[in-house]
């Protein structure tokens, strides 16, 4: 494999667990992988390696030019390294993010994707797997209200995703950043792919055309939210 430079793609939501009509934005991310047919991996472990979730992966990717497979941690995993680095693509996907990072340190994975990050393979997912790759992410891992949660750090500052379409996270993180308990940050909404070239964004596409994300910071008591440019890449 060429190496490429390092590449992080951050879906705020959506994507094939929802949009399976739509895979506009899973297209765009294997292209980033700039091999032919590329192998695309899913690491399902958020959501305890749902069948239910795993099947979903597999309808959505067969339909595309890659070769999909998935790595289990709850059933009899495999040779971790060989496996991650015989990949073009790792795709998180979405679920408790705390847990899915307890299981992940258990099994040295933070530190097999660190690796596979500054080799040039692509990194990407939805939710969980966006917050991640950050500092710090905007989490719903904890049942009685969104928190923040230390993530690893291959990306600066923090992220929240569902920005559009889940209430109760625009007040969370603007609370969040009053209070300086979390870095500034992307906030995203569903449906939209923030693309990461050696740690800084370079694009930023959308699956629907409303699909927008921002940078946030408190500044002197306020909360201010700049856009950024979105690309709409979504099927008519």
């Amino acid at each position: 494999m060429v190496q490429q430079q390092r590449q992080i793609i951050a879906l705020g939501g959506g994507g094939f667990p929802i949009e399976s009509e739509n895979l506009s934005l899973e297209r765009f991310i294997l292209e980033q992988a700039h091999v032919p047919n590329p192998a695309v991996c899913l690491l399902p472990t958020a959501r305890g390696d749902a069948d239910s979730y795993v099947v979903r992966f597999y309808d959505a990717f067969s339909k595309l030019a890659c070769r999909p497979s998935h790595i289990s941690l709850f059933q009899r995993t495999p040779d971790l390294r060989s496996y991650i680095f015989h990949q073009d693509v790792i795709y998180v996907g979405g679920g408790n993010t705390k847990s899915m990072l307890g299981v992940w340190r258990e099994w040295g994975i933070p530190e097999l994707l660190k690796e596979a990050y500054e080799s040039g393979i692509v990194l990407a997912g939805t939710s969980a797997g966006a917050i991640c790759w950050f500092g710090q992410g905007v989490t719903d891992s904890f049942a009685d209200k969104l928190s923040v949660l230390d993530c690893l750090g291959f990306l600066q500052g923090s992220c929240c995703p569902h920005y559009d379409s889940e209430p109760e996270r625009k007040p969370a993180y603007h609370n969040l950043l009053l209070n300086g308990e979390i870095y500034p940050g992307i906030a995203i909404d569903n449906s939209v792919a923030v693309h990461f070239l050696e740690g800084e964004i370079s694009q930023i596409v959308a699956s629907r055309p409303e699909g927008k994300a921002y940078f946030v910071r408190a500044i002197k008591g306020s909360v201010m939210e700049d856009p950024f440019a979105v690309e709409y890449i979504g099927v008519p």
